[in-house]
């Protein structure tokens, strides 16, 4: 039984859209992308919620009444039917320093480890912590580990990381909790490009191990 889509007031020009599960935040996120409701400035996604900002003197109630309209018709049909592209490539070398510690909570080899890491089709659900950082979903349980009891003060860009059910890999050097698994060469954010963030909402990853290709 799905919970009820809230939509709440957030400051004087957005409504914050509460939903009950990650697929649900992809499909609204691309829905508005590809089909902005009337006054529609920007959209957010986060883990279970969407930030709809709109333009000035936009009536909320209006936006409010078409976002109800668009949720329930998510929630009714299938809302896991996002058009999808081809999944972004990432080769890893999967040299992490926590990637034995992951085995060992996961209770699975290392090759194991790599075997789940690289099987699954990840889906970036929101963009947070840092500029490019994606974080990533696969619905695949055996990949969920908690974040490191002590952080690093420093994560190599290129860190390829797991914490809390998802997936990341790091953009820039940054202080971070994540279990590292591995590094790859794929830049994640580059402001020469369009847009500078290599994921998006919605976008599909697969990684790759660099000993295979």
């Amino acid at each position: 039984m799905t919970t009820p889509t809230r939509i709440l007031p957030a400051g004087d020009r957005a409504l914050l859209v509460e939903l009950d599960s990650e697929p649900l935040v992809v499909s609204l996120t691309e829905r508005l992308r590809r089909t902005p409701v009337p006054g529609m400035e920007d959209v957010l996604p986060a883990a279970r919620t969407v930030l709809v900002t709109t333009t000035p003197r936009t009536d909320l109630d209006e936006v409010r009444r078409a976002l109800r309209t668009l949720t329930v018709d998510l929630e009714v049909h299938d809302h896991t039917g996002v058009p999808e592209s081809e999944p972004i490539t990432i080769p890893v070398r999967y040299d992490g320093a926590d990637l034995a510690d992951v085995a060992d909570l996961l209770r699975m080899s290392r090759e194991d480890v790599i075997a789940a890491h690289t099987a699954a089709t990840w889906r970036c659900v929101f963009i947070g912590f840092a500029p490019g950082f994606g974080y990533l979903s696969c619905g695949d349980d055996r990949l969920t580990v908690p974040r490191r009891a002590q952080s690093r003060t420093v994560v190599p860009a290129g860190s390829v990381a797991l914490a809390g059910g998802y997936g990341a890999v790091y953009p820039r050097s940054s202080p971070g909790g994540w279990q590292i698994i591995g590094t790859t060469d794929s830049p994640m954010w580059n402001l020469d490009a369009e847009p500078p963030a290599l994921l998006q909402p919605g976008r599909r990853v697969r990684f790759v191990d660099e000993e295979t290709l």
